[in-house]
């Protein structure tokens, strides 16, 4: 039986889309173990996953190298056939490359790459020749499936699907406002102003983290006689994803609960600020939109990923987005 290892140590975004490989390693391979190493929290996305053998957990925010040692040792004790790193840094590059699994592959901007068995050159998206990230993931694999990826997917349990039953008796909208970065989120007051815009006869419910639940109240105090919940911290990742698979639309930031949406089949309705769908991180979903400033601007994008503030002050990347576009998306 073949043992096959996926490296993705990176934010939870990065972790959904990694779920591609797994989808096409087992299509070609029904048979593999497949395991897959994620940072601590992002292991739940995985929970009872039909095709996943084992999840390893690498600890970088407390001791990080010690667990780097102890995480090499597990790896070398379960004698992986192949061993598969999505990522570009040293540490990611060290595990892949004493392993001790027969073939190794990962990007050539990896600073170990060289002592990897194989090398995919790494290649940026850009406006004039989008690669979305889970096809330039999949070129790791093409050697060992086929030249056509397979998209990110997760598996919501049963549990998960019980948990959000009771909150789907209406039709509903999901909106996931916050980001990491200020420039990739759009303004409270413009989610405010599309929360008053929306039907009254939608519920709403607003996701995200423990940490945006502030947030959110401040949104739903300006709302009243709307119907909208603060869920920020009270659901699992695979428990936001059943939700948001039921939902009549998901609004979204170019951010982790794009992917969530993505991994489901979600309809999705991404607003993109500061950055542009041609990086390679669009929604995928076979309902999906893209909202974005009407007009040209000569400031955007302004980087690869988002900033900490608008670096012209004005922000009118996010500011000139009318919520005429994003109830649009309902009619």
């Amino acid at each position: 039986m073949q043992r096959i290892l996926i490296i993705q140590t990176a934010f939870i975004g990065d972790a959904v889309l990694a779920t591609g490989l797994v989808e096409k390693l087992h299509q070609h391979q029904p048979d593999a173990a497949i395991d897959i190493l994620v940072r601590k929290g992002n292991e739940a996305m995985f929970q009872q996953h039909p095709f996943l053998h084992e999840v390893l957990i690498w600890q970088k925010q407390q001791n990080k190298y010690r667990h780097l040692w102890q995480l090499l040792k597990q790896i070398r004790a379960r004698k992986y056939d192949l061993v598969v790193n999505v990522q570009r840094f040293a540490a990611t590059g060290f595990l892949t490359a004493f392993s001790g699994a027969k073939m190794t592959v990962g990007f050539d901007k990896n600073p170990l790459s060289w002592m990897f068995t194989k090398t995919i050159k790494h290649r940026i998206s850009t406006a004039e020749a989008s690669l979305h990230e889970y096809q330039r993931n999949h070129e790791l694999i093409a050697f060992c499936t086929d030249d056509q990826p397979a998209k990110p997917r997760l598996y919501p349990t049963a549990a998960d699907q019980a948990k959000v039953a009771p909150y789907a008796e209406r039709p509903y909208v999901c909106i996931a406002p916050a980001s990491v970065w200020f420039t990739k989120q759009f303004p409270v007051s413009k989610w405010i102003d599309l929360m008053q815009a929306l039907p009254d006869h939608l519920q709403i419910y607003l996701i995200g983290a423990p940490g945006d639940k502030a947030m959110c109240d401040e949104m739903i105090a300006a709302c009243s006689g709307k119907a909208i919940t603060n869920l920020c911290g009270q659901f699992s990742f695979l428990a936001s994803a059943a939700l948001m698979k039921g939902a009549l639309m998901n609004y979204v930031n170019d951010s982790a609960p794009m992917h969530f949406a993505s991994s489901v089949d979600a309809p999705v309705t991404a607003v993109y600020c500061s950055t542009i769908p041609a990086f390679g991180f669009g929604p995928l979903s076979s309902q999906s939109h893209i909202i974005e400033v009407p007009t040209v601007l000569d400031c955007r994008p302004c980087g690869l990923h988002g900033q900490k503030a608008c670096p012209k002050g004005h922000f009118n990347c996010a500011m000139q987005i009318q919520t005429s576009q994003l109830l649009a998306v309902l009619s």
